[in-house]
C-alpha cells in the first residue's frame, strides 16, 4: 500500500522472502480480489481541480438508483460514490476546477438530467488527511 512501485525483491526482503515468493503471494492476492489494482496518485490542484466538494444525495425515487448509479460512474468529476444510512441516500466526493464548474454539476449532470430530488454540499477548505490505505494488524 506505502510503495506500489517497489520491486518484487524489496517487496521479499520487507516479508522476509524471496523475490519470486513475494511476486506469487501477490499475484494470490490479486486473484481473490484482495488487491483490486494499482494507481499513482495525483495532486488534483496541481492538475487544475483544487475544489472538493462533498454531496450528499437525496433520490427522488429508489427505481432511479439503476440509472443513477450507471450516470455516476461516467462522470470523470465524481472520484468516489457511497451508499450511506441516514437522511440521505448517497455520499459523493467531487473534483471540480471552479464554484462555477461545481454549480454546473450540481444543477444540470445532476438534479437536471437525473431528477434527484435533493442534494446538500459541502466545500472543502484544506485536507489535513486523504488517504487510500487500509489499517492492516
Amino acid at each position: 500500500m506505502r510503495q506500489g512501485r517497489a520491486t518484487w525483491a524489496e517487496l521479499g526482503h520487507t516479508l522476509g522472502l524471496s523475490a519470486p515468493s513475494a511476486a506469487e503471494r501477490v499475484r494470490k492476492l490479486e486473484e481473490a480480489k484482495v488487491i483490486t489494482g494499482y494507481a499513482a496518485l495525483l495532486n488534483a490542484t496541481a492538475l487544475g481541480y483544487p475544489l472538493t466538494a462533498f454531496i450528499f444525495v437525496t433520490l427522488a425515487n429508489s427505481r432511479n438508483r439503476g440509472t443513477f448509479l450507471r450516470a455516476i460512474a461516467k462522470m470523470d468529476q465524481i472520484c468516489e460514490c457511497h451508499h450511506i444510512a441516514g437522511d440521505d441516500d448517497y455520499l459523493l466526493k467531487a473534483r471540480c476546477r471552479t464554484t462555477a464548474d461545481l454549480d454546473n454539476l450540481l444543477a444540470k449532470e445532476l438534479k437536471d438530467k437525473l431528477g434527484i430530488a435533493r442534494t446538500r454540499t459541502t466545500i472543502v477548505l484544506a485536507t489535513a488527511k486523504e488517504s487510500v490505505q487500509i489499517p492492516i494488524e
